[in-house]
């Protein structure tokens, strides 16, 4: 039997639900240009502006699994809608924040309004397109205004500090999540898993401790480098995931059904999309300095140049729902992420000429553009093979995978650029500078720029220049390792999608086969 058609009202809902998800992306981005001013403004210690930055991206991951599960329990679209509410709300208490502890606890209310909005939304899209193909494009317009959300935050950002305070870059999801709750219970179905029984409270602390001492070691390792102090958290994490899953195990009515990672398809697409998401942000974490600090751009410069980024993902996003029509999943996404790699290697190139421009914009370009089929089609295996009833659970899963992927992936390529940073910078060091000097460069490659303006001219401009060869090396090594890993990811999809059929499936509303 064929699954019905959504109509106009679903499509409509849809271009609703994806502003939020637009903005939900852009929180994780538009604050870092504020940060100079609100410094300023609020005169954060160094500990607290860490938290500032921080602690939005904490709360998101943490609560991913409580919020997709607790949406199949009470109503995906009464979550959401609580959700905006409190996201608003915490906007608005943010924009005018008379303190850093203010800023901070506001900013943390945003992580958890925040962690609402993707598993809410994306389980929302199983209900309202039962059609293979068109939850495939509806998927693929999900990940879109994820991956233009993030990329004109700094845009945004950047036009709204030249003109208003830095609370303004808060106010611009307070009209978005005001429409979401005027529309959102006209135009959107609710759904709840009608045998779900009371959240467990123990499972989902468990779940939150986990991931958050799990990303916060891997960014401690990936900001001071390997620690006692780093791998404890991570130990506590492992240790506190175990116990997670051992309570599961044990409950009639589990807060995460770990059934579903019996589904291959679904276990399958979660390695291969976590994979990626690791690579990708591995990648994208020296970018932004390359631009700012070795070609000297402007931030709203630099921010310009990453729509190349953008682009690639929006282009992608859309004609994977066209080409996967044509094109067998396993061969659209292996032979996208060998597109990707080309991307990686052309990042490897480059040079602290500002003649790069073009090519990196080429680079970026073709390295989303490849990427993307991976992130539209493996999200709709995922959305798609579990059971109805479970689908906030699985995309609350799929999201948590992503912000882990991305810590794990900034953890590993950072602390890489890190030493390869170090080890060469203390190489061609010129010989007489003070230890407070070469401390200051060794640290950062914004700490050489900042400490080269203090110099000497011609000791700045020799200090400056080996902190850019230091650090573009490090970059060339990442984006070479990126290269390999996406081709690696590939044959990967190649061999474990290679049974997939083209889509739509007209008989197989519920599940994919997708694994040999």
């Amino acid at each position: 039997m064929t699954a019905p058609k959504a109509t106009r009202r679903e499509w409509i809902g849809l271009a609703v639900i994806a502003l939020p998800c637009l903005l939900y992306s852009m929180d994780l981005t538009v604050l870092h240009l504020a940060v100079p001013r609100l410094t300023v403004d609020l005169k954060p210690s160094s500990v607290q502006l860490l938290w500032i930055i921080d602690i939005y991206g904490f709360l998101v991951a943490g609560s991913l699994i409580t919020a997709g599960t607790l949406g199949d329990r009470i109503g995906r679209r009464r979550l959401l809608l609580i959700g905006a509410a409190l996201f608003g709300a915490a906007s608005i208490l943010a924009a005018f924040s008379r303190s850093a502890a203010m800023l901070i606890a506001t900013r943390a209310l945003l992580g958890v309004a925040g962690a609402t909005i993707a598993p809410s939304t994306m389980s929302l899209i199983r209900n309202m397109f039962l059609h293979p193909r068109q939850r495939t494009t509806a998927i693929s317009i999900w990940i879109m205004s994820f991956s233009l959300g993030g990329a004109i935050g700094p845009l945004v950002g950047g036009f709204l500090l030249q003109h208003f305070w830095w609370g303004s870059v808060f106010l611009i999801s307070v009209p978005v999540m005001a429409l979401l709750l005027i529309v959102g219970p006209i135009l959107l179905p609710e759904y709840r898993d009608p045998n779900a029984g009371k959240p467990d409270l123990t499972s989902a602390a468990l779940s939150l401790a986990a991931v958050l001492a799990t990303i916060y070691g891997l960014k401690r390792i990936a900001q001071d480098g390997v620690s006692v102090m780093a791998i404890a958290f991570i130990v506590v994490g492992v240790v506190m995931g175990g116990t997670f899953v051992r309570r599961q195990l044990e409950l009639s009515d589990p807060l995460i059904d770990l059934r579903l990672f019996q589904i291959p398809a679904f276990r399958a697409s979660l390695v291969l999309y976590g994979g990626c998401i690791l690579v990708l942000f591995g990648a994208f974490l020296f970018l932004p300095q390359y631009l700012q600090l070795v070609l000297g751009l402007s931030p709203l410069k630099g921010g310009l140049w990453t729509l190349p980024w953008a682009i690639g993902f929006v282009v992608g996003s859309l004609a994977t729902p066209v080409l996967a029509r044509r094109i067998r999943p396993a061969l659209l996404m292996s032979w996208g992420l060998v597109l990707s790699a080309i991307g990686y290697f052309l990042l490897a190139r480059l040079d602290t000429s500002a003649g790069q421009l073009p090519m990196f914009g080429l680079a970026t370009l073709i390295l989303t553009l490849g990427a993307s089929p991976v992130f539209t089609l493996t999200n709709d295996v995922i959305i798609g093979s579990a059971p109805p009833e479970r689908a906030g659970a699985a995309s609350g899963i799929s999201e948590t995978c992503a912000e882990l992927g991305g810590a794990l992936g900034i953890a590993i390529f950072g602390s890489i650029g890190v030493a390869i940073y170090r080890g060469t910078l203390l190489m061609a060091l010129p010989l007489g500078l003070s230890p407070h000097v070469a401390d200051a460069a060794m640290s950062t490659l914004g700490g050489a720029v900042a400490i080269s303006g203090q110099l000497p001219t011609q000791v700045g401009t020799v200090v400056v220049d080996a902190a850019r060869d230091a650090f573009l090396r490090g970059l060339v090594l990442c984006a070479a390792i990126g290269g390999v890993g996406s081709l690696a990811f590939a044959i990967y999809a190649a061999r474990t999608f290679r049974r997939a059929g083209l889509l739509p499936q007209p008989t197989a509303e519920h599940e994919v086969e997708a694994v040999a």
